[in-house]
Order: C-alpha cells, then structure tokens, then sequence
C-alpha cells in the first residue's frame, strides 16, 4: 500500500501543476456550492421558465461519456480483438469517473439535497417503477457498480501479483454492456416523456442520445492514449488508435442521419412545435437567438469532424484526427448542454421566452465537479498503468509498482 501511495504523491512537475490545478477548481467549487446551499438556487439563472439548465445538460452529456466505455468492451470481449483488450481498462475507468460527476451535477441541481434520503431504498420512498427518476437513478449506479467493480479487481489482483479471475471479470464487462445502452436511453427518456416539451418529445432521442455517446467518450479515449503512450511505459499500438477512430466515423454518421431525420420531420410538417428549432437557429419574432452561434457552431464541428474520421487518410493521421476529436467533443458538449436543454423550455408551456444563460456560480461549481472527476480519474489512470502494465513514468523499471504486470501474467487485460 505504500508504494500505491507514493504512486499518488510523487512524480513529475508536470504532475504536480496537474493535480493543484484541478484542486484549486475542487476548492473554488466548494465555496461557490457553499453559497448556494446556503442562499438557495436563486444564486443559479434558474427559474420557473427554465428549471433545468448548466448542471443537467452537463449530467446528460456525462452519462454519454460513461456510456461510451461500451466502444471498447463490444470489440473487446464479443470479438476478442486483442489491441482493443489491452486498453479497454481505460474506458472502465473513464467510466466510473464520469458517473461520479453525473451524481455530483444531480446533487448540486437539487434545491434541498438534505431530503436525497427519501430515494435510499427502505429508508425513503422510491416511487418505484412508476418513476423514471427512480429508474434512473437504479441504472447509473448499477453501471458505476459494474465498472467500480470491475476496476477494483484488476487493481487488486495486479497488486498481489495475480492474474484476474475470468469468471468474474467476463460476466460483469458483457452485463456493463446492456447498463451501458440503458443509462443513456433512460436519461433519453426522462426528456422525451415530458408531453408537454415537444422539442424533447421524439421517439429518436434515445438512438441520438446513443449515437452522439459514442463520439464523444471516444474522442476523450483517442487524446488520452497518445498522452499515456508519450509519456508512460506502456505502449498502445496504432491499431487500437485507428479502430476507435474508425468506430467513431460511423457512430457520428448515424448521429448526423438522426438528427437530419429529425430536421426534416420538423420542417416538412411545419407544425407549430417547429418554434423551438426556429428559435434553435434563427431567434423569434424578428430576435436573434443568444443561442444561435453555439447551435450552428455545434453543427459545423460534427460535420467538419465525421468527413476528418471518415476520410481513411485524415483519420490515420495523428494531426487531423487530434482536430478531428476536440472538434467533436465540443460539438457533442454543445448539443448536450445548450442545444437541448434551452431550446426545450423555449418558449415555454405560457408562451415566455426566457433567455437563460449559466451564472458564475454554476460554472464555478461545475469547474469544481469536473476538477473531482478529472482528479478521480487521473488518480485512477496513475495507479492502474503501474500495476497492470509497470511504472507510471515512461523511464521506470516495470516492476517496480509491486508485482507481476496483469498483461504479462494473462497475456491481456
């Protein structure tokens, strides 16, 4: 255990600047949520008009991101494909760091988080399963479960110097499969069962929630293993790169299909529900949209993006396709956040256009709750590349981490 500590208190400069960066966000976001849980979300930009706004659009993206580990596990552990196998460790991880955030970003859009209790089974009252918030909340942390689980596993066995056990590991990764499906077509589904929300009240919203997942959780994986293969002993070889890349060129096709599919229904039935996507784009009654530029801005990276990863020569390439995968990232980020939750409650049900944008104190706070998930994962990351594959820094002895490396004893991960 004292080598797993020094692991987290000793490393490089670069390290060191890292993690006090991402404390100082934890530390000004405790200060900025202290203000308001003790002022109320009136502190928030948050009204009547718009009840959801930074917290749950950042909590619907985050779902997508946890649900993207599936990208790995399906090539993984249905194909065998053993390049993918070596690394698919990293969305497991990626995983439980992005559920934590959504819990977080839960917690802090409560106004009275005191009573979270009453959903504690036996203690509270569930409403269950007539309550798609109860159905929720089952689903995520069943898939935080899963993946802590299986997480907590290989660590555990790469520390004794053991290799994991099959019969647990296989079972939970297959299982996180279908958890992973089902955390984001629930979420999907808490929006598209508001009746009264036409904008969210589409029976393709889960398959574009699905889509858009597995382009943005990937493009987080894609970034994460050229800096691990710089500057970590262990070696990720370009065939892993270029599959994921390639897996992403087709879910960001589906993703633009759905979401053309879903312009042209809109459009060509010119109902009155159309005022939503009007004021999307263009604004109403003769106003630009304060939301415009980020929608069409959105729209141009996804596009921009798909022909980087569909193009065989771009996608390989390491430039175009680092563009490629920020581009698609904030696009994704984008119409997770703002293109879904504003345009949604705009106009609102008595016909009032409220022009919400997030307040200082929901950005601090949300800077806090990606500064815990980021430091989470970063820890995460440091302690499982020196217990399953040697040394976290790229010039140390790979058993120094306590041990036999996890790949060498099973051949994979």
């Amino acid at each position: 255990m004292k080598k797993i500590l020094n692991l987290l208190f000793k490393g490089s400069a670069s390290y060191y600047i890292w993690v006090g960066f991402l404390l100082v966000c934890i530390i000004q976001g405790l200060l900025a949520y202290g203000a308001q849980f003790n002022h109320g979300l009136i502190v928030t930009h948050m009204r009547d008009s718009v009840s959801w706004g930074f917290y749950i659009g950042n909590f619907t993206f985050l779902v997508g991101v946890a649900a993207s580990a599936v990208m790995l596990v399906i090539p993984a552990y249905i194909y065998n494909w053993k390049p993918i196998k070596e690394v698919v460790i990293f969305g497991e991880l990626l995983a439980v760091a992005a559920i934590t955030m959504c819990l977080f970003f839960v917690l802090v859009d409560m106004g009275r988080p005191d009573r979270l209790w009453h959903m504690i089974p036996v203690v509270g009252r569930l409403n269950f399963p007539s309550s798609l918030l109860d159905w929720d909340a089952f689903v995520l942390n069943a898939y935080l479960l899963v993946n802590a689980t299986v997480v907590g596993h290989l660590l555990w066995k790469a520390y004794k110097g053991e290799a994991y056990n099959k019969k647990i590991v296989v079972p939970l990764v297959i299982f996180s499969i279908p958890l992973a499906v089902g955390i984001h077509t629930v979420t999907a589904f808490l929006y598209n069962g508001m009746a009264s929300r036409p904008y969210w009240n589409s029976a393709i919203l889960a398959p574009r929630f699905l889509a858009s997942a597995l382009c943005s959780g990937p493009a987080v994986l894609l970034i994460l293993f050229q800096v691990l293969r710089k500057i970590t002993a262990f070696e990720i070889k370009d065939d892993a790169i270029h599959k994921v890349a390639e897996l992403m060129a087709y879910a960001m096709g589906f993703n633009l299909f759905l979401f053309g599919a879903e312009i042209f229904k809109e459009y060509y039935s010119n109902t009155q529900h159309l005022v939503h996507y009007e004021y999307l784009f263009f604004g109403l009654h003769g106003q630009p949209s304060p939301i415009a530029w980020y929608a069409w801005t959105s729209l141009a990276f996804s596009i921009v993006a798909f022909f980087l990863f569909l193009v065989p020569a771009t996608r390989k390439n390491l430039y175009t396709m680092n563009i490629g995968a920020v581009l698609i990232y904030f696009s994704v980020y984008i119409e997770k956040g703002i293109a879904l939750i504003i345009p949604g409650y705009t106009p609102d049900t008595l016909g009032q256009i409220y022009s919400y944008t997030p307040s200082m104190t929901e950005l601090r706070v949300a800077a806090g709750i990606f500064g815990t998930g980021f430091l989470i994962f970063t820890l995460l990351v440091r302690i499982g590349i020196a217990l399953l594959f040697g040394s976290p820094e790229k010039s140390g002895d790979l058993r120094t981490a306590g041990g036999t490396p996890l790949v060498e004893a099973e051949g994979s991960v």
